[in-house]
């Protein structure tokens, strides 16, 4: 075993890493210059909190959240790791602790924002203690066209210079645009050792609906998965706010967030969340990087998205312990305006709207695919992949049919009319439906006027909100939204080329299914050691997951571990959690209270265990000698301790181990010897 895999089990609790750790700890070991692209929940946090520990010095992470740094900090103290975090937030106490934490030589990860640097004292601060590593989350601040852009993610480059140490650089968010300008600001344009790991997250269910109903419709979600903790994302501030009071009604708590609050509402909300269970949080994006709470069950959107990577980032909130998560996409032709709008009325350059459309088409035609969803994502990453079975196209296949003509005859409609009216006055037209407007216009004479009779107003409005998923026409701002046609429906105008469109957008959405987490004989003492974690969080003031996250929860329920050994092997428990909380949670699990010495408990999970065992119970048979008649005689739980930790071969080495004492020795010696040579 490798000291990174060391580490990974006794302070971590994890029997293996995730695909790609590895290789990215052992770079950012060797001192290499990294830049790891990882999928959101990938575990991007562990590739240098575990080369933090396996050298000396200190590790300073950029992070650009204060909540997330102080989770990060309080999830590594529970696991044994010396962590402070420097921030506008911290009492005077804290740091106070954490400078003297610095002075003793004691601290291994130091947290601070990347405002920080802008301070004189900053940069002699790092130097007098030994920065050893520089460590960015969320790199991609760094990129000047991104929505998360932190201007003092420039001064880091400064830093690494300055400071004359490696750089580990992390994202979950990152073209190929935006990696070029990471290693040009971080990397002084020195390509860094590169990591692209898959992008997929495949314990995470994706699912888009149309629009009908969509406040019934995510009021439907949200109660199907009552009691799980949730992210409603909203286009508007207003839309929060109203969302989280009809969620509140119906009896789930909630609550909305949006960057118009008060700072210290914000705040409050950010602390709800990551402390209770079940919580609903509905919000705009401004909640968003930073929230690192692993048990996130689910997300919905209720209204679209900006772009593929936004949807992707968003999406990944859920579901970062690994356990089954799922998603919710709502979509229909005003979300489509506005977020045209939204691009064509900005500052940026043309080139920079023209690559905005195009990812904002990727996700149209995510919402609008006619298999699976996985697939289409993933290879909008540049990742091939085998449809999923975890997306609702892959649950219940959509009903397709040949949208040629249908096509043609909208299309037509919007030439004819001057490619100035939206879809209701062209669906008028396509029926046959005389209006004042179209009676006013004449358009009841075209030669367009009724060929579309054959088809509802309901088929007409899912038909043109799809082709505007296939960038086949675009509202135009400048005309209050009218049709205009774009250069990719040409050759189906020609009929040169042909289009397959759904059915399915226009029926009645299926019932929402829930993922269950666990099977129904194991979902009582599931939610039992849930009750156990939240008293305990709530007893020492942490958020629920930094005792136990639910796959880790999940696993205890399915394995039912009898001892602190079996409960060793449960992924997530490392040494210090099973010496803080095994017992308590073996208490749930067995009904009863696990007793164990403390020098027994430093041996759970590991080989010296079942030595220790097996030496008590020698001991015990040999306390009044081979006859029973002798003097009562026992070594402590200490000595034994170090007798199956060290193995040693011969008396000569028993009697080193000290406190034996020569009667000891005869008494046991033998025995002793017998069963750690069979160990």
């Amino acid at each position: 075993m490798t000291r990174a895999e060391e580490l990974l089990s006794s302070v971590f609790g994890f029997s293996a890493f995730r695909p790609g750790q590895a290789e990215i700890v052992a770079a950012v070991a060797a001192g290499q210059d990294t830049l790891a692209i990882m999928p959101t929940g990938g575990g991007k946090s562990l590739c240098f909190q575990l080369p933090a520990l396996m050298g000396g010095g200190v590790t300073v992470v950029i992070s650009p959240l204060i909540a997330l740094m102080r989770d990060q900090v309080r999830a590594l103290r529970e696991a044994g790791v010396d962590a402070g975090a420097l921030t506008s937030g911290n009492t005077d106490e804290e740091t106070e602790d954490v400078f003297a934490a610095l002075d003793e030589g004691r601290l291994r990860l130091l947290y601070m924002a990347p405002e920080r640097l802008a301070s004189g004292g900053t940069l002699s601060l790092l130097r007098r203690i030994g920065t050893r590593l520089i460590a960015v989350d969320e790199a991609h601040c760094v990129s000047q066209w991104g929505h998360d852009f932190r201007p003092d993610y420039l001064r880091i480059g400064d830093l690494k210079r300055a400071l004359g140490v490696p750089l580990a650089a992390f994202t979950a968010t990152a073209d190929e645009e935006t990696r070029a300008e990471i290693v040009a600001r971080l990397f002084d344009g020195q390509t860094p050792a590169t990591f692209l790991r898959g992008f997929d997250r495949p314990n995470i269910h994706l699912a888009f609906q149309a629009k009908e109903q969509p406040r019934h419709q995510i009021l439907a979600f949200a109660a199907a998965r009552k009691g799980q903790s949730g992210i409603v994302y909203c286009g508007t501030r207003a839309k929060t706010e109203t969302l989280a009071r009809a969620l509140a009604e119906a009896g789930h708590p909630a609550c909305a967030y949006h960057a118009g609050m008060e700072a210290e509402a914000r705040r409050e909300v950010e602390a709800r969340f990551q402390q209770e269970d079940g919580l609903i949080v509905v919000a705009t994006v401004a909640f968003g990087m930073g929230i690192d709470k692993p048990d996130i069950r689910w997300v919905a959107h209720a209204d679209l998205p900006k772009s593929i990577e936004a949807y992707y980032q968003e999406i990944g909130r859920a579901g970062r312990d690994g356990a089954a998560a799922e998603t919710l996409t709502l979509y229909g032709p005003d979300d489509i305006r506005f977020r045209r709008a939204q691009i064509d009325e900005g500052l940026a350059p043309a080139d920079r709207k023209a690559a905005d459309h195009a990812r904002l088409n990727a996700l149209l035609g995510l919402a609008e695919a006619t298999g699976c969803r996985r697939q289409r994502l993933l290879a909008y990453f540049g990742e091939a992949a085998e449809p999923c079975g975890n997306c609702d196209l892959c649950d219940r296949p959509p009903e397709l049919f040949d949208g040629t003509e249908a096509v043609r005859k909208a299309l037509s409609a919007i030439l004819r009319t001057g490619e100035s009216f939206g879809a209701g006055h062209l669906i008028d037209v396509l029926t046959g439906t005389v209006t004042g407007k179209v009676g006013e216009r004449g358009h009841d004479v075209l030669p367009t006027f009724g060929v579309g009779r054959d088809l509802p107003k309901t088929e007409w409005q899912a038909i043109f909100r799809q082709m505007m998923g296939h960038d086949l026409i675009r509202p135009d701002p400048e005309r209050h939204g009218a049709f205009r046609m774009t250069e990719a429906a040409r050759p189906i105008l020609r009929g040169e080329a042909a289009i397959t469109l759904r059915r399915d957008t226009i029926r009645a959405a299926a019932k929402p299914v829930v993922k269950a987490l666990v099977s129904e004989e194991d979902a009582p003492l599931l939610s039992a050691l849930k009750a156990k974690r939240r008293a305990l969080a709530e007893a020492a003031r942490l958020p629920a997951y930094v005792i136990f996250t639910d796959r880790t929860l999940i696993e205890m329920a399915e394995r039912r571990p009898r001892t602190l050994d079996d409960m060793a092997h449960i992924s997530g428990v490392g040494a210090k959690k099973l010496e803080s909380y095994g017992a308590a949670f073996l208490e749930v699990i067995a009904g009863e209270a696990a007793r164990i010495h403390p020098a027994r408990l430093r041996l759970a999970g590991r080989a010296a265990g079942t030595l220790f065992d097996r030496l008590m119970a020698a001991q015990a048979d040999l306390a009044r000698g081979e006859d029973g008649t002798g003097k009562y005689l026992s070594c402590t739980h200490a000595m034994l301790r170090r007798i199956a930790e060290t193995r040693p071969a011969t008396l000569a080495e028993l009697d080193r181990i000290g406190g034996m004492g020569s009667q000891k020795l005869d008494r046991f010696g033998v025995a002793f010897l017998d069963i750690l040579a069979d160990g």
